[in-house]
């Protein structure tokens, strides 16, 4: 039983860290890992048609580095919400 308590600390803390559950932050990084999946793809077209998705990647960083750096903690975007 404590090592499933351990287990379970562990699977909470960095969520935690961020003010999410654990549900919370899977949907997160389920979200940040498909847009990286299609950043990826268009790539890899622009790779081969260079005249196709010219700033898809770019965009789609600079997107994510909004969500997770500007925008990341939910306990400080709850509270500028709140006021």
């Amino acid at each position: 039983m404590q090592r499933m308590n351990k287990l379970l600390e562990h699977f909470r803390e960095h969520p935690a860290s961020v003010g999410e559950t654990y549900v919370e932050h899977f949907g997160v990084a389920a979200s940040f890992a498909f847009s990286l999946i299609k950043a990826g793809l268009a790539c890899l077209i622009h790779a081969v048609l260079p005249f196709l998705f010219t700033t898809y990647g770019r965009s789609t960083i600079a997107d994510l580095h909004r969500r997770m750096v500007t925008h990341r903690d939910r306990r400080n975007h709850d509270l500028t919400r709140a006021v």
